[in-house]
């Protein structure tokens, strides 16, 4: 299809002012409808090119850049589907979650400016707060959808600014998401996301600008041709790796994820943690393993041990949460390890598993996240101590909690078991292959401890799950009942898929595995 992908791409950005006026003249219905079926049109798009495998679009942009274009192919495919099927699903989510937040905020607002005058439920209960209400669903889903394709943007640029630019793209929304209906200090976390997110970014550019003067193009096609000279290499690698380590939220960069992962809504959070986090590990198979394929390889064993201690640090930090939400960020730090342990595992089957980790990541931790999205809005909290007893009151919440949970832990039938398997798999195969070399031994015991690493993932995950839906109901949750179906359908549809893809890896794998052979043969 003509132009496929620069529809998918733009049309959420051209069409957000609509979004907004929608919203803010007819409410949140019209402009959650709105919302998901553009998005349901550009994911089948996305997916439509991606049916007929490798393909791209180029278009002319300016002397001083070269062209750009977006191209979809064995890497950026997964990346691609996950993201807009993600941001499709949690935009019919997002009404009632939101609508939910709008409505504590504006008792907030006015609890502040009427404090003392005992006016306050009699103006909250006025007109003001459909008329409030209606203003913020319209500015939701404008920033919503601009978000959606910065995430897509990036995984289909072909060219190091135009990477960057949709890179920072995704950042200003996101930014204004969370600071306007974030949780706690929303502010105060909204700019350390940003300040430590930008900084990753102007990193990255830096490196971004060493390689592309010194070839002489943006190009990745003339990049990947061009000899780079030496001495440019290893300096442009590690600011590639370093601004990309902290929109991954590997072990040392990880410090913004946990308050920003708290505080965004929760639909935010379902979009920020499985998909645009792990857009940090798609910038490090395009642009250091497939562009730097030598200097890869001597950074591999360090990239393999930072996602070994990534993996143990965050599911460590997660056994010792006590709101959902925390928990479900320091997961993520984990999750991300285990990507970037597979990065480095210089193997093609540890390439594919971690690539297919991000698959199952983004469809086990968006269940999560949709769930701790409806304990807040029908029991009220996130705290784990207040919950427990839940599955008899919420048993479709309760289903999809569980195969998210599983998916995470890596147990069969769910997607999470092939990614691990297959990541495993490859780091095993290297060590084996390099049983005479000196690093055999390292690598045999970065592949014990990460198994270590899976037992903490799955102590976490059950003892959450225990936590909030098995044992004693609590009196005070008795009158809870199952969320509504804009919340429940949405989760049910991501439970459905994480088993189907867990059953049928290749609908991942037939696009993964040529591409990551290719790459490793380079």
């Amino acid at each position: 299809m003509e132009y496929a992908l620069l529809q998918a791409v733009f049309l959420p950005l051209l069409l957000s002012p609509v979004a907004y006026l929608l919203g803010r003249k007819m409410g949140p219905t019209v402009a959650t409808w709105f919302t998901f079926g553009l998005l349901l049109y550009c994911t089948f798009l996305v997916i439509d090119v991606a049916l007929s495998g490798s393909y791209s679009e180029h278009y002319v942009w300016t002397k001083l850049f070269g062209e750009f274009g977006f191209k979809l192919d064995g890497l950026a495919i997964p990346f691609a589907v996950i993201i807009y099927v993600l941001s499709t699903v949690l935009a019919l989510y997002s009404k009632p979650y939101m609508i939910h937040k709008f409505h504590e905020l504006y008792e907030e607002h006015v609890h502040h400016s009427n404090s003392g005058s005992g006016q306050t439920t009699a103006m909250v209960e006025s007109s003001g707060m459909a008329s409030y209400v209606n203003k913020q669903s319209g500015l939701y889903f404008a920033l919503y959808l601009v978000f959606a394709m910065g995430m897509l943007g990036t995984v289909l640029a072909t060219n190091l600014i135009e990477f960057y630019v949709f890179f920072e793209v995704m950042l200003i929304p996101g930014f204004f998401l969370v600071a306007f209906w974030g949780d706690g200090p929303r502010r105060r976390i909204s700019l350390m996301f940003l300040f430590w997110t930008h900084v990753g970014a102007v990193v990255l550019l830096l490196g971004f600008l060493t390689i592309g003067l010194s070839v002489g193009s943006f190009d990745f096609a003339a990049i990947s041709e061009a000899k780079i000279p030496q001495d440019v290499l290893m300096l442009s690698a590690i600011a590639i790796v370093l601004g990309l380590a902290v929109k991954l939220a590997a072990f040392i960069f990880h410090i913004w994820l946990p308050y920003v992962h708290g505080a965004a809504p929760t639909p935010i959070s379902a979009l920020l943690s499985p998909a645009m986090i792990g857009i940090g590990a798609y910038g490090l198979f395009r642009l250091i393993i497939e562009f730097l394929p030598n200097t890869y390889a001597e950074m591999s064993i360090y990239l393999h041990i930072w996602g070994l201690v990534t993996m143990i640090y965050g599911g460590a930090m997660a056994l010792m949460q006590d709101d959902v939400k925390r928990l479900l960020a320091y997961s993520s730090v984990s999750q991300m390890g285990y990507i970037l342990f597979g990065i480095g595992s210089y193997s093609t089957l540890g390439f594919a598993g971690a690539e297919f980790m991000y698959v199952t990541h983004g469809l086990g931790k968006a269940l999560l996240f949709m769930t701790a999205g409806i304990l807040i809005v029908q029991c009220g909290t996130r705290s784990m101590t207040k919950l427990g007893g839940l599955a008899g009151k919420m048993p479709i919440t309760a289903v999809c909690g569980v195969i998210g949970a599983l998916t995470i832990a890596g147990v069969p039938p769910t997607s999470g078991f092939m990614g691990e398997w297959t990541l495993f798999a490859g780091a095993l195969d290297t060590a084996v292959k390099e049983n005479a070399a000196d690093g055999a031994i390292l690598r045999y015991i970065t592949f014990g401890l990460g198994l270590v690493a899976t037992v903490i993932t799955m102590s976490y995950m059950l003892w959450m799950l225990k936590r909030v839906f098995f044992g004693k109901l609590p009196e005070h949750l008795s009158h809870v009942k199952e969320a509504s179906w804009y919340m429940t359908a949405p989760m049910m549809v991501l439970a459905g898929f994480t088993i189907v893809v867990g059953l049928y890896p290749d609908l991942f794998f037939k696009d993964i595995i040529p591409y990551m052979k290719g790459v490793l043969g380079a």
